[in-house]
């Protein structure tokens, strides 16, 4: 048989065995409570460390390193000021972006400068 066959069929409950209203009033309470921090800990608390994340990598960002633009654009940033970039897309080509529109660090100025360094001669 169906489950829904199975409770019509049950038995209605006694006259005198009413649900009591205040352990359904923290029934619910309780469910909020348990809606909220699974909300904060899927939702709200990811959203916080990537933009803590996203804060620290403008902050480090210096002269050399190589960045990928939120527009695509790769490029080698050539000077840092405090709000803005100057970042070299090509050849006699800067542009000046916001720090904002960094969407990540490529390689660092160190990691640019140091395969060449290290190449051994043959």
């Amino acid at each position: 048989m169906k489950s829904f066959e199975l409770m019509a069929m049950a038995s209605p409950a006694a006259p005198g065995t009413e649900p009591d209203p205040r352990g359904q009033m923290l029934q619910m309470v309780g469910m909020f409570v348990i809606l909220g921090v699974m909300f904060y800990f899927l939702l709200i608390r990811p959203q916080q460390k990537q933009r803590k994340e996203q804060e620290n990598l403008l902050k480090n960002i210096k002269t050399g390193d190589k960045v990928l633009l939120n527009s695509g654009i790769y490029g080698i940033v050539s000077n840092v000021k405090e709000k803005t970039l100057m970042v070299k897309i090509a050849d006699n080509v800067k542009v000046e972006v916001l720090k904002s529109a960094v969407g990540s660090v490529v390689q660092k100025s160190a990691e640019v400068e140091s395969p060449a360094s290290t190449q051994k001669p043959q």
